[in-house]
């Protein structure tokens, strides 16, 4: 049996994707290459090729965008703990800092549960451990303040905008006290925080929430809301193609077509029909 890994006729994608890989772990041999040679090596050629060579190289999303989005979307998965760790340290290889990761891991408790939340956290931890890294806390808490009702609508409005008032509206006859937990707890508590921008956090909450395929609902609701903070179209298109690589195509697919409904919907109300 050949264990060679068959390289592409197009060599250039491969050492593309081979030296932006090495840059996402931190290494000058990527270890998925060796891990698969002796039992599937086309599967690391093409986990070179086309997700470090095709996709990591595609514009609209930055390195450091594409690691936070991968890594929520893998922790909202919830599945894949190896991979997730790796992805934590590239995301601290490419930029990211310690902060900003613990911080994505609250942002997900919001949307994936506490229990999301806790093993990412613990996951962040290990990988500053095992990379000998210090993380002082105190340097990110946010006291508890009063007003957090106030300041989570604010929010909710500035960046959900109508579609964020209609979802606490439709909870006013069955569940108000859900509606006010998820203006105080999910955009007064954690989306005031400031270790993350309003733009990546639509990005990752884009990313988890396609990831996991259980809530359209509220996918379109955060796909308004990542256009309305700065975010872009060709932006949306790049998450999806990007969850292709970690969550898988049906996934993607279904992220395209709920955009394509949020594009045609935002459309009519700017053309004023």
């Amino acid at each position: 049996m050949d264990k060679q890994p068959h390289i592409p006729s197009s060599v250039s994608t491969y050492e593309t994707g081979l030296a932006c890989l090495c840059s996402v772990e931190g290494s000058t041999t990527p270890a998925i290459v060796g891990a698969l040679a002796d039992i599937a090596p086309d599967l690391a050629t093409l986990v070179v090729s086309v997700v470090y060579g095709e996709i990591y190289q595609r514009k609209h999303l930055s390195l450091p965008q594409r690691q936070l989005a991968t890594v929520a979307a893998l922790a909202a998965l919830g599945n894949a703990r190896p991979q997730l760790k790796f992805h934590i340290a590239g995301a601290l290889n490419v930029g990211c800092n310690p902060a900003e990761v613990i911080e994505l891991m609250m942002h997900l408790a919001v949307y994936a549960g506490f229990p999301c939340a806790l093993n990412g956290v613990f996951a962040v931890k290990e990988v500053l451990d095992e990379r000998g890294q210090i993380f002082d806390p105190s340097s990110v808490c946010v006291p508890a303040g009063s007003g957090r009702y106030e300041a989570g609508l604010e929010a909710l409005c500035r960046i959900d905008g109508a579609a964020g008032k209609e979802v606490i509206a439709s909870l006013a006859s069955i569940a108000p006290d859900l509606g006010r937990l998820v203006i105080e707890f999910g955009f007064g508590d954690i989306y005031t925080r400031p270790a993350l921008g309003l733009l990546e956090r639509e990005i990752l909450t884009v990313a988890a929430l396609s990831a996991m395929g259980t809530a359209e609902p509220q996918l379109k609701v955060h796909l308004n809301g990542l256009l309305n903070v700065g975010g872009c179209r060709e932006q949306v298109i790049e998450l999806a193609i990007q969850v292709a690589a970690y969550a898988g195509f049906p996934a993607a697919i279904n992220l395209v077509s709920t955009a394509r409904e949020v594009f045609f919907t935002r459309e009519r109300s700017e053309g004023g029909t």
